[in-house]
Parts: C-alpha cells; sequence; structure tokens
C-alpha cells in the first residue's frame, strides 16, 4: 500500500480520497493565474476537492526556442507565493536545474521533476533535499518498472515525500500512449501515483513550432486511470485554452472540470469501496 504524504494540510495515498493537482501549463501573467487560482480554489471547496494549484514559472523544455516559456524564476515565484498566501493553496511548480532547487523550495509545497529530467540525478538529490514533496514525472522513453531507480535515488538522500506520475509514453513519431499498467507497477514501489490525463494527449512536436494535442481524449484516459487505481490525477487547465501560451491543444476547459471531478470522485469512491 502506498504510503501516505502530506502535502501542506492535504495528506494523499492510498486510502485518502482523490485528490487533484490543477492549474496553467504556465504562468502567462499575475492577473490570469490569480484568476484561474481564485476559480479553482472556489471549486475546491465547493466539491471539497484536495487541491493543489499548479503552474510553472518557466517551461524549458519548449520544442521551439521561440516558443513563450514564461515570466521566469524571481517573477514566477513571486506570482506563486501571493497565489499561496492568498488562498492558501498547496503550489507545485516544475525545477529544471539543481540552482533553481533552494528558491522554488522557499515558496512551493512540491517540486516537480518534469519527465524529460526524470534520470538527472543531481537535480533529484537537490529536490529530495529541498524539504519539499516531490513529484516526477516518469519520462516517455522509460518503462514504469524503471521508475524504482528514481525512488532509491530520491530516498538516498532522505526523501520519503514522494509522488510519481504518468503522462504517456513514446508511440512512434509525435504520438504517446497511457499504458494503464504503469499506475499498478509504480504503485508498488510504495509512493502515491498520480495520473496527468493532460500531458497524455499530448502530440510531441506534431504543431508546427510546437506540440500539438488531442483533449477531447483526456477525460477518458482521465476516468480510466481512477478506474484502474490511482492516487490523484493531473490536469492542466485554462479559462480559455484557444488563447492559451502553452499546451492549448490539450488542456481542459475550466469550465468542463466541476463535471469530470464529480464523475472521477464516483469512480475512485466505488474502485475504493471494493478494495
Amino acid at each position: 500500500m502506498a504510503k501516505t504524504v502530506h502535502i501542506a494540510s492535504l495528506k494523499v495515498g492510498a486510502g485518502r480520497p482523490l485528490f487533484l493537482i490543477a492549474g496553467p501549463c504556465v504562468i502567462e501573467s499575475r492577473t490570469g493565474c490569480l484568476k484561474l487560482a481564485r476559480r479553482l480554489a472556489a471549486l475546491a471547496q465547493d466539491e471539497k476537492i484536495p487541491l493543489v494549484f499548479k503552474a510553472s514559472y518557466d517551461k524549458a523544455n519548449r520544442s521551439s526556442g521561440q516558443a513563450y516559456r514564461g515570466p521566469g524564476l524571481s517573477e514566477g515565484l513571486e506570482i506563486l507565493a501571493e497565489v499561496k498566501e492568498t488562498l492558501g493553496l498547496p503550489i507545485l511548480t516544475d525545477v529544471h536545474s539543481v540552482v533553481e532547487t533552494e528558491a522554488a523550495a522557499r515558496v512551493a509545497d512540491v517540486l516537480q521533476i518534469p519527465a524529460f529530467l526524470c534520470r538527472q540525478t543531481d537535480l533529484l538529490a537537490a529536490a529530495g533535499e529541498s524539504g519539499c514533496v516531490v513529484n516526477v514525472k516518469k519520462g516517455q522513453f522509460l518503462a514504469p518498472q524503471d521508475m524504482r531507480h528514481v525512488v532509491a535515488k530520491l530516498e538516498s538522500v532522505g526523501c520519503k515525500r514522494i509522488l510519481l506520475t504518468e503522462r504517456g509514453a513514446s508511440f512512434g513519431y509525435n504520438n504517446l500512449v497511457a499504458d494503464m499498467r504503469s499506475l499498478p507497477i509504480m504503485r508498488a514501489f510504495g509512493y502515491p501515483v498520480v495520473f496527468d490525463a493532460t500531458h497524455s494527449v499530448q502530440r510531441p512536436g506534431a504543431g508546427e513550432s510546437g506540440s500539438a494535442g488531442d483533449a477531447c481524449w483526456a477525460p477518458a484516459l482521465a476516468r480510466a486511470a481512477v478506474a484502474t487505481g490511482c492516487d490523484g490525477v493531473f490536469v492542466e487547465t485554462h479559462l480559455n485554452p484557444g488563447t492559451a501560451l502553452s499546451d492549448r491543444d490539450n488542456c481542459i476547459p475550466f469550465s468542463k472540470l466541476r463535471r469530470l471531478w464529480r464523475t472521477l470522485k464516483k469512480i475512485h469512491e466505488t474502485v475504493a469501496g471494493h478494495g
């Protein structure tokens, strides 16, 4: 059974309610980030959702050098700190290098290791030593059983607050496939597992100057993942996906999130009731 992991005031893991990680792919502006965060906080209060707010201050692994990356470390962390202080939401953000981890850990409750960096030993060690929860996205190039090495690297520096996230595996060029077997395989390592519904429907590099995606499939995959057995669901959302500056083709419109959550919660409760 997966350990219980504390994220600020939340307790997540096997035997706990399904939790949600949600927010924009990247911070586009202070105003926009706070507006979406307020909507998510209100939704979480209405629906009693254990919510972690997710937003990136920098997206360093863009397909094109011309793609929007975000406001950067300093300004981005200021915005995330305001979200945390104003709304009381736990914060998750990506870190891409060892030198970012100390500053990010002063604001974030969860440091996320992007999929392409999940084997970077020094980055894992720095995140593991930060005192934050560490969420590692399984690389598109890794078998789920290979994530045991990631867990071992984190545990070697004393980190026992770990989340493992499935976000699809490479399936030929410009396509991903979500293998639900990865969820119980990774959960067997003893830590909560999360399913990233929106990145699992991404089509890497399939756009003219970046990734494309098939957002219409994200809800179906989220339902399948919860039915298979996961502890949390990760979704990128936006008030107006058509204007999003990153990953607009695979994010879920905020307007559809309430209905999806209610369905996922029912599935989770049914699965939990049957052991």
